[in-house]
């Protein structure tokens, strides 16, 4: 990588590696070996190109919490420069407050938290899940990014996210059953919380202390390997020794039959607190 304005006097070579095809334009006066695709050669010359420049979004979260998260497009707000068009790039003329920008390896990008919060408009909850799940942010961190950032098309819904995450759900089928408990204003509930046995721990979904109900929810993404089989079993069968009753619903469970699923707590709960 390399950029014309700090090579002045290499200009007439770079035309020629330009002219010859040894080197390719990533960016205006922004210059690699061909070829250019790869996300890391992308990020370096969005750093090289504007040192204020800032990734955002899908370019930010691998770093932070989601390694896997595909990234076709790399996210850059710019603070001043207006925004232009580049295959491979996505930018933005947007002023981030400096509390939300961190620097990694020389890579500048948004902190954990308002990373989570700008996938919202792409990915709705699953990156605030993420990010909550792995540690890498918590909801108060979630709710001061919020803050800086008022008046930010789409804060209504990124809001109303954050605070159905209050109860720390981990996935979507998750925090569909959280949504579906408040709305049948069933209380006394807490979202994967630890318990703790003899010589082990664990995380219920959902918890409900006071009658030692567990609630499960088995969704395919993180329950359809081997190990998960089996860990999942171990975990019910300690639970169930430790005193505890377990309810397992699956995501097409709570999608298709909401009501069924609600009338089974209901009635689970009804029978331990007789």
């Amino acid at each position: 990588m390399i950029a014309r304005r700090d090579h002045l006097e290499l200009s007439g070579a770079l035309d020629h590696l330009l002219d010859t095809g040894r080197l390719v334009s990533v960016l205006p006066g922004v210059y690699a070996r061909a070829p250019v695709l790869e996300l890391e050669v992308r990020i370096a010359a969005a750093m090289a190109w504007d040192p204020d420049a800032v990734l955002v979004g899908a370019a930010a979260a691998p770093a932070w919490f989601w390694p896997s998260l595909s990234c076709p497009t790399v996210g850059v707000a710019l603070p001043r420069r207006a925004a232009i068009r580049r295959p491979g790039f996505a930018f933005s003329k947007r002023r981030i407050p400096a509390e939300l920008v961190a620097e990694w390896s020389g890579v500048r990008m948004t902190v954990p938290a308002l990373t989570a919060l700008d996938l919202c408009d792409s990915l709705g909850g699953d990156a605030i899940d993420v990010a909550l799940q792995t540690r890498a942010a918590t909801l108060v961190q979630l709710r001061r990014a919020l803050d800086l950032t008022r008046g930010r098309r789409g804060n209504r819904l990124r809001r109303e996210l954050v605070d159905e995450s209050r109860d720390q759900p981990w996935s979507p089928p998750e925090r569909r059953l959280h949504r579906l408990l408040r709305a049948a204003g069933i209380a006394g509930w807490r979202g994967n919380v630890t318990v703790r046995g003899s010589g082990w721990t664990c995380r219920p979904d959902v918890a409900f202390d006071d009658v030692l109900l567990a609630i499960e929810v088995d969704g395919r993404e993180h329950h359809d390997t081997r190990a998960a089989f089996e860990r999942d079993r171990i975990r019910q069968n300690r639970l169930v020794l430790a005193g505890w009753t377990v309810l397992r619903f699956t995501p097409t469970m709570i999608d298709s039959d909401p009501e069924g699923v609600i009338a089974t707590i209901r009635a689970t709960l009804a029978r331990l607190r007789a």
